[in-house]
């Protein structure tokens, strides 16, 4: 799919997806070679939603496959229709002068196209977004692996299928198990980190423009200082920021105080325990710190 390097960059511009240099880089030589993009890190931090911003920038749709464990050929390729083949035995049961042939029955109208044949059968080039890969076995990686290196699969009643059109690949993983060298040697590679409180901030203006840059500056550090805790069961994403803010524009407020920050704590944090480590270990009085004296988390430089 041809697109320069300046028209991608607008693109996520107009999406309101932060992006540098390298990042834009390496997703337009994603395109320009047509090799799919494994992108890897931490839950939360815009992975899935690089898929979506590049369908919506190319102007194209959108095929998503969650991976999980357990996923396998059936649910990811294709499957028979079977009802509708057993309904059609039973309707030409008695008609002697029709038998129901089995070339009949195996034919595109009883196949049922899941998420990789629908990219692979699509009349114009798709974005095929394969989420979390990292949670499926091994043995469906291995099969996922011939899949993106020929474009093309084979079913034993109707034969081999190739692509009408090589789709978008982009794959995404949490980090929870290794994959293998086989299946990176196919992508190109980018791991996203969370935002620094600088891009962040831009993050929330660009998404909702009402709020003030005070508030927007003051979530941004609040949020950076929680996902500097290690001991918290889940970090806030850069999707629960941006509730959280658009929660507090609702509420008429233009600025943080800790009693505010604990009133909306559920927002941000999504477990009792979470939450409990927060009132122990930062608390109100923390908060008031971090908006006062501006503290922020670590740096990164990556799209969101």
């Amino acid at each position: 799919m041809t697109i320069s390097l300046s028209e991608l960059k607008k693109g996520f511009n107009r999406a309101g997806y932060i992006c540098d240099e390298s990042t834009a880089l390496t997703v337009f030589l994603t395109l320009e070679l047509g090799k799919p993009l494994l992108i890897e890190g931490a839950p939360g931090v815009g992975k899935t939603e690089m898929g979506k911003v590049l369908a919506d920038i190319l102007k194209t749709e959108l095929i998503r496959l969650q991976c999980y464990e357990g996923l396998d050929e059936t649910k990811a390729l294709y499957e028979w229709n079977y009802q509708r083949q057993l309904l059609r035995i039973q309707m030409n049961r008695d008609l002697e002068e029709e038998q129901v042939r089995e070339e009949d029955l195996f034919s595109d109208r009883y196949l049922m196209e899941r998420p990789l044949l629908r990219a692979i059968q699509a009349d114009r080039v798709p974005v095929l977004l394969i989420d979390e890969v990292d949670k499926c076995d091994p043995e469906f990686e291995a099969f996922l692996f011939e899949v993106l290196s020929d474009f093309q699969v084979s079913i034993p009643e109707l034969g081999t299928i190739k692509a009408k059109n090589i789709p978008v690949v982009v794959l995404t993983s949490n980090n929870e198990r290794e994959l293998s060298d086989g299946l990176k040697r196919r992508c190109l590679y980018l791991y996203l980190d969370f935002p620094a409180v600088e891009q962040e901030v831009q993050i929330v203006k660009a998404k909702i423009p009402e709020i003030t840059d005070r508030l927007a500056w003051e979530t941004a550090r609040v949020v950076s200082r929680l996902r500097q805790e290690n001991n918290l069961r889940k970090k806030p994403s850069i999707a629960e920021t941006l509730d959280w803010a658009r929660a507090l524009v609702a509420l008429n407020r233009n600025r943080l105080d800790g009693k505010l920050v604990s009133e909306t704590l559920n927002l941000i944090l999504k477990t009792h325990a979470d939450q409990e480590y927060f009132n122990s270990e930062i608390g109100s009085e923390g908060i008031e710190k971090i908006v006062k004296t501006g503290g922020s988390g670590g740096e990164s430089r990556q799209c969101r």
